[in-house]
């Protein structure tokens, strides 16, 4: 419904993650699936949000469609999914989703855009066919949920607002309706 009403991305969400020590930070990912045990994506595992995930494997998942005027946040441990998912994935990915990705090593320092496009037609030379092989540093994730709150906006600013906590014993959800 979201993306029927905008020009933007309905499975953009703000991944925030924190160091080991508490420092947050946070940056837009796409969803890529999800199921009963969680919301997935893929990134490069040498990232700032890689590694924070490698030191704190916790995070907190934000959508936000403006023009729904609706949110939702989900917060859990983030397990890594198996290596063969990460590489049907990957295989089924753009050519120039796969070029890219093999040529960069996200989130490090490079000296200009020119030596970005000169490791891309490097990968281009080097695999012609665009059997573009998957860096073992490119993994698939999964929050899976341990809270969810849903967030509507409505007149006058008494938004409706539901958590669902799950019960750690039972698996269960309970539901608790916040105020604004």
């Amino acid at each position: 419904e979201a993306e029927s009403r905008g020009n933007f991305d309905a499975t953009a969400m703000c991944l925030s993650t924190a160091t080991a020590d508490g420092r947050p930070s946070a940056r837009f990912v796409l969803l890529k699936h999800f199921d009963e045990q969680g919301i997935c994506w893929y990134s490069d595992s040498r990232s700032r949000k890689g590694q924070e995930l490698a030191e704190n494997p916790y995070a907190a998942l934000t959508f936000y469609w403006p023009e729904t005027d609706r949110q939702v946040r989900v917060v859990g441990a983030v397990k890594l999914l198996p290596a063969q998912d990460a590489e049907a994935y990957f295989n089924q990915r753009p050519i120039g989703s796969r070029i890219a990705a093999a040529a960069s090593h996200q989130s490090m320092p490079i000296a200009n855009r020119k030596e970005l496009e000169r490791r891309v037609e490097a990968i281009k030379a080097r695999y012609p066919e665009g059997n573009v092989p998957r860096n073992p540093a490119w993994l698939g994730y999964r929050l899976v949920p341990e809270e969810w709150e849903f967030w509507q906006g409505r007149e006058n600013r008494l938004h409706d607002r539901f958590l669902y906590l799950r019960e750690i014993e039972t698996g269960e959800w309970q539901i608790k309706r916040l105020m604004p």
